[in-house]
């Protein structure tokens, strides 16, 4: 973990390598070779970083499309296992309907607990914050 000035790092990398693989060898079928392509795809340009303060995921063709979300404005997190539960996929939904897609996450059930953890002390520091200057 990195600590800087304001926020820790939880985890910074890439999707599960077990994705990977196993998407290489299932491409030998050729039915299955979209996606050992789309696996390769996200192996070379999709990022994810998730810190005390906000998930980050940077993807998209090059790696040119960067996504930020801080824990106040996720509503739910869901999450599906693949790969034997060695990975899995986390989708993010906000509140105000959009969703944000975190595929091959590794150690994605730690990685759900956190975000959780986190949800949960922002909520309770917004309902906790009171009105200087008023008398009850």
């Amino acid at each position: 973990m990195t600590v800087t000035s304001t926020e820790e790092v939880h985890y910074e990398g890439g999707p599960a390598r077990g994705d990977l693989i196993f998407n290489i060898l299932m491409g030998f079928t050729l039915i299955a070779l979209p996606f050992t392509v789309g696996a390769i795809v996200r192996a070379i340009w999709l990022r994810f970083r998730i810190t005390s303060r906000r998930v980050s995921v940077t993807g998209g063709w090059m790696g040119k499309d960067k996504t930020q979300v801080v824990y106040s404005q996720i509503d739910e997190v869901r999450c599906v296992p693949r790969g034997f539960g060695g990975w899995g996929d986390m989708v993010l939904v906000l509140k105000d309907g959009a969703r944000l897609e975190l595929r091959s996450l590794p150690r994605f059930r730690e990685m759900e607990a956190y975000i959780l953890e986190r949800m949960t002390e922002r909520r309770s520091a917004a309902n906790n914050k009171s009105v200087e200057g008023f008398a009850a």
